[in-house]
């Protein structure tokens, strides 16, 4: 079987220099590869993605010279694939609902805090703090029926005990420059969630299963989703997915040295392709000459 790569934009925004990168690349590297390429449309965010950006993406796209094949996949076409394995996972016993709010996570959080240090997951976010795992069965059936909202959260622990040891291979880099077999560490991001009262999925749980509905074999995307790897590789233990290969790239910062933003326009790719740049030049301002 030829390699397959995909390119899978969120339609949130406009793309930039940083996704123009990252779909050079799989270009690129399908074709030294003899590879394919698909195109994945990421819209589970169903309040921040819009028609307009979607059609901006295709458009783009198109006009930095890459190819990709029909129909393209689209997240929110495929929900159903989504709950069925939310709901593998959760025969399994490992998924569970909590009901806090954002603004009671803080306050779990703060009192916690107050006492010692609380450890963060790799985006710096607060692991879950708290207590959802012991409400009885009833009471979460009751809270869900009753309309209350909630979040599917995988139990870490659980889940950790099995499978055992995870690794990936990895041809871009770690942060730290690390190449090779990467050891997995789910556990750094506690109980992530899974899904939510009104959106069946997270991007932690659709990605992998995209990826092995699509046969992907090649994930090249930003290094800002290196350590989320370690989550993707344990829902693939789980779920009995097949694993694929992963190119972690370098980010392109802005001039603050943080990840560019869809609404950075300096970057904006329709920003530039208004002001005359060619897709050479593209390459160039990519760092791939």
């Amino acid at each position: 079987m030829s390699p397959v790569f995909r390119f899978a934009p969120s339609p949130n925004g406009y793309l930039h220099l940083g996704h123009a990168l990252s779909a050079i690349l799989n270009a690129d590297m399908a074709k030294a590869r003899g590879g394919r390429v698909l195109l994945r449309i990421e819209d589970i965010d169903v309040a921040r993605c819009r028609p307009e950006f979607e059609a901006a993406i295709y458009e783009d796209v198109a006009w930095l010279g890459l190819k990709w094949e029909m129909p393209v996949r689209r997240q929110s076409e495929h929900w159903d694939d989504y709950r069925a394995a939310l709901n593998r996972l959760d025969a399994m016993g490992l998924v569970y609902p909590s009901f806090e709010s954002r603004a009671e996570i803080a306050r779990l959080v703060a009192d916690r805090e107050a006492q010692a240090s609380w450890p963060r997951d790799p985006d710096g976010v607060p692991l879950y703090p708290g207590h959802a795992k012991t409400i009885p069965p009833a009471e979460r059936t009751r809270r869900i029926t009753s309309g209350d909202p909630y979040a599917f959260r995988l139990d870490m622990q659980a889940a950790l005990r099995r499978v055992g040891t995870l690794d990936w291979m990895e041809t871009g880099g770690s942060p730290q420059g690390q190449i090779g077999t990467i050891a997995a560490n789910p556990a750094i991001w506690g109980d992530v969630i899974l899904a939510r009262k009104e959106v069946p999925t997270s991007y932690h749980l659709a990605v992998v299963v995209d990826d092995a509905a699509q046969n992907v074999t090649d994930v090249v995307r930003g290094r800002d989703l290196f350590y989320a790897t370690a989550v993707h590789r344990l829902l693939q233990a789980l779920l009995e997915l097949p694993q694929p290969r992963y190119h972690h790239h370098r980010l392109i910062l802005d001039s603050d040295g943080g990840k560019l933003s869809k609404s950075t326009e300096a970057t904006g790719l329709r920003e530039l392709r208004a002001k005359g740049a060619m897709q050479v030049e593209i390459r160039r301002l990519a760092g791939l000459d």
